[in-house]
């Protein structure tokens, strides 16, 4: 399926980039005319998945975060957001909720975030090669 309109943006991986992350995906959500709960849900879990990508794959280095946003008929909105850091040795485990390599300040609870918030999420993963993270929404009609 061919999307109806998409944007791509590029970032270093700075805790200080997240805010604008969340703020460029909700404003590009907007076209769709969501709810305020559908937005908040959006940038909660755009949130998430970039504040791992910071965290957990370029631990102490800068690397960078792609997002890419995409209409689909029916509005559905599919959010990538994918790094090419350490990659995640496996996936299962690390959906696992309060499972974290991020050390004793982490609750392990960035996947579950997305997924409760998000109707559906997928992640692919290669180490040493990063980290895709797609997260889908269906919106109110535009």
């Amino acid at each position: 399926m061919k999307p109806i309109n998409t944007v791509k943006f590029t970032f270093p991986s700075r805790s200080v980039n997240e805010g604008f992350a969340r703020s460029a995906v909700a404003a590009f959500a907007a076209q769709a005319d969501p709810t305020l709960d559908q937005l908040a849900d959006i940038k909660t879990a755009v949130s998430e998945a970039v504040t791992n990508c910071i965290v957990h794959a370029y631990r102490d280095t800068i690397g960078l975060i792609t997002v890419t946003v995409s209409f689909y008929e029916e509005n559905e909105l599919r959010i990538i957001v994918a790094d090419k850091g350490c990659g995640i040795e496996d996936v299962q485990q690390a959906m696992q909720p309060l499972f974290t390599t991020g050390g004793e300040e982490r609750a392990g609870l960035g996947f579950a975030v997305m997924e409760s918030f998000m109707d559906q999420i997928k992640v692919s993963s290669k180490p040493g090669r990063g980290t895709r993270v797609t997260l889908v929404k269906k919106l109110g009609s535009r």
